[in-house]
Order: structure tokens, then sequence, then C-alpha cells
């Protein structure tokens, strides 16, 4: 049987939106500029969170455990960006895509062997940013503080965005970058400035993540925020890939979804949270699919 959805349910599913979305945006930033699905996005998500964890494990105060997180993050991002995505650019999109895979999995190994080693257990607690998982009551409903960061985070994220695209030099690069590198390159575009922006962008937008799922789940494992990236990539392609804004809906669509459906889901019954899940994405795709925010007949220009 299916459990009445409240508003507790709501806000719980709004504030999974708000971080599923920021997802998209540093999975879409990539993808605009180098054609590239970066499935070893989770990962990098992954290492914050573990960066937060030995912090708490060291006894580091909460800033300092989140500026270690952004740290971590962003270094294994622009090291990413040098050592793989540099020298594979002029590849075809499956090496590429096939590499990304690479650095998922053996990011996720070491992750493994290094917990296993230093703790001789599966998972690692990260209790420095415990306390945004508290709640507060707002109108009678109990409201962790984690939702409100997190909708406060993914729309100052959006808006930050918008004005670096929208108002910048190197904002109107990347644009153009994303509608066609090639011609970009002639007009005397740096390749290697517009990527490595990208990849730092997302790599920032990755620590947030990472800091907002440690709050929510307090417990890193080396599969920590895996399943929540095949989520969200599946939320991008609903969405409509080519242009940012639409990957974005589709990652806040696709949590705000997931959230609701677990919400009404029995707890017995949470297992069948994917099936429900993934049987509407195919529905959709089915009905839409260019995604459920793409302009009908019409064709992607702007991609960022």
């Amino acid at each position: 049987m299916i459990a009445a959805v409240d508003a507790q349910n709501l806000v719980d599913a709004l504030g999974l939106g708000a971080v599923y979305a920021l997802m998209a945006v540093g999975i879409g930033l990539v993808f605009g500029v180098l054609r590239l699905v970066n499935f070893a996005y989770g990962q990098l998500v992954m290492a914050g969170a573990f960066a937060i964890a030995y912090a708490s494990r060291a006894g580091w105060p909460t800033w300092a455990a989140i500026l270690a997180c952004f740290g971590v993050v962003i270094g294994l991002s622009l090291v990413m960006e040098a050592l793989v995505f540099r020298p594979l650019r002029t590849q075809s999109p499956a090496v590429m895509l096939v590499a990304t895979f690479a650095v998922s999995f053996l990011l996720q190994s070491i992750a493994l062997l290094v917990v296993l080693k230093v703790q001789g257990q599966l998972g690692v607690p990260a209790s420095a940013v415990a306390r945004l998982s508290r709640a507060v009551s707002v109108g009678g409903v109990e409201v962790r503080k984690v939702t409100i960061v997190s909708l406060v985070v993914a729309a100052a994220a959006l808006v930050l965005l918008a004005l670096l695209l929208g108002r910048t030099t190197v904002g109107l690069q990347m644009r153009a970058a994303a509608t066609d590198f090639t011609t970009a390159r002639l007009l005397g575009v740096s390749a290697d400035r517009v990527i490595a922006l990208a990849v730092l962008l997302a790599g920032v937008i990755a620590a947030a993540v990472a800091v907002l799922l440690t709050a929510r789940t307090p417990y890193v494992q080396s599969d920590f925020a895996l399943r929540d990236t095949i989520i969200v990539l599946v939320g991008v392609v609903v969405g409509g890939l080519d242009r940012l804004w639409t990957a974005t809906l589709g990652g806040f669509v696709i949590g705000f979804a997931s959230g609701v459906i677990n919400g009404a889901l029995p707890t017995d019954k949470s297992v069948y949270l994917p099936t429900a899940l993934f049987t509407l994405v195919i529905l959709v795709l089915l009905l839409r699919p260019a995604g459920l925010f793409a302009r009908g007949g019409a064709s992607a220009v702007e991609r960022v």
C-alpha cells in the first residue's frame, strides 16, 4: 500500500532535488565543453566525502573539514584534467568515455583499499558536518538544516553561473566553445583555458555536493555517491543533455521524484524505488526522446 505524501516528504524531496540539480550542473558543464559524460564525477564527490570523514577522525573543526573537502576535490579535478582529459582530447568520444570509467573504478578501488587498510572496515563516519543534519521546525514541519542549505547553495550556484556565462568574457568563450569548439579556437579562444575553467567549476560544485551528501549520509564508503551519480546522469538525459538548464532541471526533477516516491513507499517496499523511478524514466523517454524540457523540433544551438 502506498503511503500518503505529506509536507515533510515534499520538503525532504526538495532538498534532494536541489543536491541532484547541483550534480547535474557539474556534469553538464564538462559535457558542454568537452562533449564528455564524466562517469568519474561521483568519485570526485566520494573523495571530498572521505576528506571530511578523515578530517572528522582527526578532530578538525567543521570549517577546516569543509576546506579540506574543497581542496581535495578541486585538486583531483585539475589532476584528472591534466593527466586524462587533456592527452585524450583529440581522441574519439568513446575513448574518453572509457577513460572516465577507468578513472572511476580506479578511484573507487583506491578508496576501498585505503579504508580497509586504515580502518579495517568498509566505511568511515563523518561527524564534522553532522550539525547540518539537525532539524528545525518550520510551520510544524521538521526541516533539516541540510535541506535549507541545499536549496540556498543550489540557487546561488545557478545565479552565479548564469552571471558568469552571460556577463563575462570567459563565460562567452565557454558558450562559444560549447556551440562549436573548432570555430571558437579559430577565433582565438584558448582551449586549455576554457576546459580548465569548466573542470574547475565542476570540481567546486562536486565539493559542495560532497558536503551536502555527507551531511545527509554521514558514513562514507567507497561506493559513496555512486548510486546518486547514476540517477543524476539519467536525470540529465531525461531533462535534455544538450543544454545546461535542461540538464539541471532534469537533475532536480529526478531527485524530487526519487524523494517523493521513496517517502510514499512503505519502509519494507523501499527496495522497489529504483524500479518505480526508472519505469517513469522509460515512459518519459518514449514520449520525449530529446528530453523532457527540450524544445520540440528545434535543434540545440546553445549548450551552456
